[in-house]
């Protein structure tokens, strides 16, 4: 009996602790069971299980390491170019064979060109003289490649009257003794010259009447050019005089001038003199129809190598050895073009290191400017993806206010924004890019400012877009509870706007402001290919790809545009999938 009683004692007991067991093991359950999320936590799950938006931020990431943190790292400049020295075929000097009358014109005189041209058209029709602006002039051909040209002065006339000979001396001009006596018997002898006083004269009949002319040098006309030892030196018209003429003779001889003795030796085309000194003979100048000049600022072309060169060209070489001054002899080549030749040497040349293929020194070479490519593409990084960003919240920040706007008023104000955002939307954007490129490239804009007023177009071209987005969201938003209460309880448009309707626009502004900035990147990568974006010397990847402008630097240095096409590849995939992922996380309809 006492056991049945403790039994009933106990059953009681039991039956509560089993209970408060059910009841524990429901509580826990439930604790397990019911996770609370806040929005914000639920989108970032619903955006770490998209391993494509993972890849995207790996991208992103990357790229923006490489772009802004690369540059620090990196040794060289943005700018800064390479150069190596090169053994390089370089021009050193031009020959000319000269083909036109030079004039050598005596001190103190003058011979202008009309009298030039009269003297040309005398010796080709082998007149003795000629007139040019009331002067009388006389030829006197020394060779055919050698012509003295003398200027003739009236010193007096004689006019026949009854067999006696009139004789008027020219005004201020004063004759000698036996003038007058010469004068007659030239004219009776039929003379064309005569002398008196220690000066020849010559006689000239013009209408019955005879004039005596006094004749004094004034010119040479000659195919030599004189290339002088010292060029800081010159020479006396009477030197270049004697010189030409002991070289027409066409073999070696002597001659004097202004008190000193010359020696002329002839070789082929060229004629060398020298001062004869008795025991030394020292060479003063060069007479030859070559012209020898340098084709470059920083040659120096002495008499030495002019007549080396000129040898060369007599002796029908394509190839002389020669030394400067004091330094080793160096071998020249001579390329003829009918009457010219081009001298070309090998030289220690310092180069741009252009087209370098990728090495220790630059791991993905050099571009055509001798700049190194993974420095460029580091510091084009930064400019296409800041370009990038600064459009997208100039594009946002236009959009969201015009939107927002046009939302919540609604009416004839929603329909003037709308029709603004439908005539940007006509607009073609590329060809006014391109236009707007040109015009800054004729007004040679500073690539600095340049950029700003890309970032500028870009951002205001693409606007209407997202004000539409928020337009849309705004409409369906603003006549719910919230904004009721918001109205009831006074408080300012600005701040239903900008404080209520647009945070519940955001998330679709994130998307769509990711997944745009692939555009942007592409776009200005366009325009900068086709040389109206970025300009030198700032670098992005669009203009490194601009430098391939050719097959052969496209087939060949594939080092030059590869890697900056792939940053852009990298960069804008990373971009979409981010993109695409926030679009998926931000979906209602997605599972937890």
């Amino acid at each position: 009996m006492s056991e049945i009683k403790r039994n009933q004692k106990k059953e009681p007991e039991a039956a509560a602790e089993t209970k408060q067991h059910i009841s524990t093991a429901m509580t826990l359950d439930d604790e397990q069971r019911i996770k609370v999320l806040s929005p914000s936590m639920l989108v970032f799950r619903r955006f770490i299980r998209n391993r494509l938006a993972i890849v995207g931020v790996l991208f992103i990431a990357a790229m923006f390491t490489f772009s802004f943190i690369g540059g620090w790292i990196m040794p060289y400049g943005e700018s800064e170019t390479f150069k190596k020295y090169v053994d390089m075929s370089k021009l050193y000097a031009g020959v000319t064979q000269n083909q036109e009358y030079q004039f050598v014109i005596a001190e103190g005189q003058d011979f202008p060109s009309t009298a030039r041209a009269q003297f040309v058209l005398a010796v080709n029709n082998r007149k003795p003289d000629f007139e040019a602006q009331g002067q009388r002039y006389t030829v006197e051909s020394v060779s055919d490649e050698l012509h003295v040209v003398s200027n003739l002065t009236q010193v007096a006339q004689a006019i026949n009257i009854m067999k006696q000979y009139d004789i008027t001396p020219a005004e201020g001009m004063s004759l000698p003794s036996d003038f007058n006596d010469a004068f007659v018997g030239a004219i009776q002898e039929k003379a064309d010259q005569f002398a008196a006083g220690g000066q020849t004269y010559q006689l000239v009949l013009d209408r019955k009447v005879y004039y005596a002319y006094k004749s004094e040098r004034l010119a040479l006309a000659t195919y030599n050019i004189m290339d002088l030892v010292f060029t800081n030196e010159s020479v006396s018209f009477e030197f270049r005089y004697q010189a030409e003429k002991a070289a027409s003779q066409g073999q070696d001889t002597t001659f004097s001038a202004d008190g000193q003795n010359y020696v002329l030796k002839v070789a082929d085309d060229t004629a060398e003199i020298y001062r004869d000194s008795g025991s030394e003979q020292a060479m003063v100048a060069v007479l030859s129809r070559y012209v020898v000049s340098p084709l470059y600022s920083d040659v120096v072309v002495t008499i030495e190598f002019k007549d080396a060169v000129k040898q060369a060209i007599a002796d029908g070489l394509t190839t002389f050895n020669f030394a400067q001054g004091n330094e080793a002899q160096r071998q020249y080549t001579i390329e003829r073009d009918n009457t010219q030749w081009i001298i070309r040497t090998v030289e220690d040349t310092l180069v741009i290191r252009a087209y370098d293929f990728p090495s220790q020194e630059h791991w993905l070479g050099t571009d055509a400017n001798g700049m190194d490519i993974l420095t460029r593409l580091m510091y084009g990084g930064r400019i296409s993806l800041m370009i990038g960003f600064i459009v997208v919240l100039i594009e946002t920040f236009i959009g969201v206010i015009l939107g927002g706007i046009a939302g919540y008023f609604g009416k004839w104000i929603d329909n003037l924004l709308m029709r603004i955002v439908d005539i940007f939307n006509s607009i073609p954007s590329i060809p006014i890019i391109i236009i707007i490129g040109a015009v800054m490239d004729g007004m040679r804009i500073d690539p600095q400012i340049r950029m700003v007023y890309l970032m500028l177009i870009l951002g205001v071209l693409g606007w209407p877009g997202i004000a539409r987005l928020v337009r849309g969201q705004i409409l369906s938003l603003r006549e719910q509870e919230f904004m009721v209460a918001a109205e009831a309880t006074g408080l300012s448009v600005y701040r239903r706007i900008f404080k209520h309707l647009v945070p519940n626009v955001i998330p679709q502004l994130i998307v769509i402001s990711t997944m745009s900035l692939g555009g942007i990147i592409l776009t200005e990568s366009t325009l900068s290919f086709l040389g109206l974006g970025v300009k030198f010397p700032f670098a992005s990847w669009g203009n490194i790809i601009n430098a391939v402008s050719n097959v052969h630097v496209m087939t060949n240095y594939w080092f030059v545009w590869i890697p900056a096409g792939f940053c852009i590849l990298i960069t804008v995939l990373g971009f979409n999938f981010i993109g695409d992922g926030l679009r998926d996380a931000f979906d209602p309809k997605m599972k937890r």
